[in-house]
């Protein structure tokens, strides 16, 4: 298959990403994936107030499930769970929080797909209070990728990053057994806590069960600190100066997206899970 030009420049931004990361590449995992063709040339396009380097929105690694179903055309469900971003408070209608957005956004992207996003949100809840419902929550939905976000509330609720850790290993490791793709989105940005010795202590500790785990990590913080820094104009967040806006869903949701699609172009040989 002949790749677009828009194909080579995601792949090649991916590559480099790696390299920034320190990420090790071989020659065989470079080849190890041609771009999917259910995949249109848009669907990594981020919008101008959204846009922000790669290395800011995501920590790259395969989405191994996801592409193998997307090169048969099958229908793609997806649990979103986590807390108050996830079930979208401080969202003017339900059809601006970030998974109704995202559904937007991959529904458009992807080629022959039917996409599902089911969004199972809490307000409030720390990564214990998700994990003990989020098996159930499988067994209810049975995804194919789950979207989990999560560490705003574990920071702010002082967790130690031990327990966070101990606790996000063994629900991803759960999840792998099921064949099921995971994906970690990140820490909300608020220019309050962005000195908050928690809040540094648990973006740490995600960034570090991500790469051991070898999953895909949304870094929403650094991108949105990025977009905070650059364009000061753009308020993405609602009245109270902590949750999103309409506007900062819409950026979360091209985030990640642009996340997931751009990775299904990433595989390594240790996985740890099968395709379905």
């Amino acid at each position: 298959m002949k790749l677009t030009v828009l194909h080579h420049l995601i792949f090649t931004r991916v590559l480099l990403a790696f390299v920034c990361l320190g990420a090790p590449i071989t020659l065989a995992q470079e080849s190890a994936r041609s771009p999917n063709p259910a995949i249109e040339d848009k669907s990594a396009t981020l919008s101008p107030q959204c846009d922000a380097p790669n290395a800011d929105i995501a920590m790259p690694a395969p989405l191994v499930n996801m592409a193998s179903l997307l090169e048969r055309n099958k229908k793609l469900t997806i649990l979103a769970i986590g807390s108050s971003s996830t079930y979208g408070v401080g969202a003017s209608v339900r059809g601006k929080t970030y998974p109704a957005q995202l559904q937007n956004i991959l529904e458009k992207s992807l080629k022959d797909v039917e996409v599902k996003i089911i969004n199972r949100g809490v307000s409030g809840e720390v990564a214990a209070n998700t994990a003990d419902r989020l098996m159930n929550e499988v067994a209810l939905t049975h995804p194919d990728l789950v979207l989990w976000q999560l560490g705003t509330n574990d920071a702010l609720a002082h967790i130690t990053p031990s327990e966070f850790e101990t606790i996000v290993h063994t629900s991803i490791s759960r999840l792998k057994k099921r064949n099921i793709d995971v994906v970690l989105v990140g820490l909300q940005y608020t220019p309050r806590f962005a000195r908050d010795d928690s809040y540094t202590a648990i973006r740490e500790a995600l960034g570090r069960v991500a790469s051991s785990e070898n999953v895909l990590y949304v870094r929403r913080y650094e991108a949105m600190q990025f977009i905070a820094k650059s364009r000061a104009n753009l308020d993405m967040l609602a009245s109270d100066d902590f949750h999103l806006n309409d506007l900062g869903y819409q950026c979360m949701a091209e985030h990640i997206a642009q996340a997931v699609i751009t990775n299904l172009f990433v595989r390594r040989r240790d996985t740890g899970a099968k395709p379905k």
